[in-house]
């Protein structure tokens, strides 16, 4: 298993490094495809190397066309099976700390929650790959308080760190709340635009399985100054009352 993983790795890297000096070559093929639909003058830069490029640009078809980046293998299984998600806390969890983490679980459709005890990370990452876990997820506390949380995509990555502010469990609230609903949510993301922040989508929408249509369950995460506002509702469709007229038809006549 460490041979495996030492080779996986390797290989990974080796993709890394290899996507890295292809960069170079697909930015002169930009440029080059742009001054021929424009009709302007090869760039001074990628002369002499004009006829090779153009080579290069006849044969590509669609998938070779533009870069496969390493994100793209990352998630190449996004949508199409459903994650499994391993969340856990740090060492010695105060009890808020546990019934956060208890909370969160029911956000994450099919998450299994385990009790850290006394794993260290690179033992917790080695379970969670052996139970071909998708993503690991740990929260973190500063003086009883949530104040962050990781995210790890497996078996390479990539790994955000969230940090977590004004958190109010189910149990601060004046009233009881609602039964939640464990249905797949639907996800709406707003101000996602920019290269950071498609990556951080991409990473969030791992860790959910697909919304079914008749779903009434939505989370949103809203960007704004770079802070993600998080917000979870449950919808109730309304029935459309129909009314029924019948009509009583009278014939005059014989049969």
């Amino acid at each position: 298993m460490l041979r495996r993983n030492a080779r996986l790795r390797k290989e990974y890297l080796y993709k890394k490094a290899l996507e890295d000096r292809e960069a170079t070559t697909f930015d002169k093929k930009r440029k080059l495809q742009e001054a021929l639909d424009k009709n302007k003058a090869i760039p001074t830069e990628l002369k002499g190397e004009d006829k090779k490029l153009r080579k290069t640009l006849d044969l590509a078809d669609d998938r070779t066309k533009e870069q496969r980046k390493a994100i793209d293998d990352e998630y190449a299984f996004l949508g199409v099976k459903d994650p499994k998600v391993l969340l856990t806390t740090s060492r010695d969890p105060s009890s808020r700390l546990s019934q956060f983490l208890k909370e969160l679980r029911m956000l994450f459709p099919g998450a299994q929650r385990m009790n850290r005890g006394g794993y260290v990370v690179k033992d917790l990452m080695q379970l969670a790959r052996s139970h071909e876990m998708t993503d690991v997820i740990i929260v973190h506390e500063h003086r009883g308080e949530p104040d962050g949380m990781v995210v790890c995509h497996l078996p390479f990555g990539p790994t955000a760190y969230f940090g977590l502010s004004n958190v109010v469990l189910r149990h601060d609230l004046a009233e009881k709340p609602p039964t939640m609903s464990e249905a797949n949510p639907h996800l709406i993301f707003h101000g996602f635009t920019a290269k950071t922040g498609l990556r951080l989508k991409t990473i969030l929408q791992a860790l959910f399985p697909p919304a079914k249509q008749a779903g009434d369950r939505v989370m949103t995460f809203a960007n704004r100054r770079d802070v993600i506002h998080f917000r979870h509702h449950n919808f109730v469709r309304q029935r459309m009352a129909t009314c029924m007229v019948f009509a009583r038809c009278l014939c005059d006549g014989a049969l």
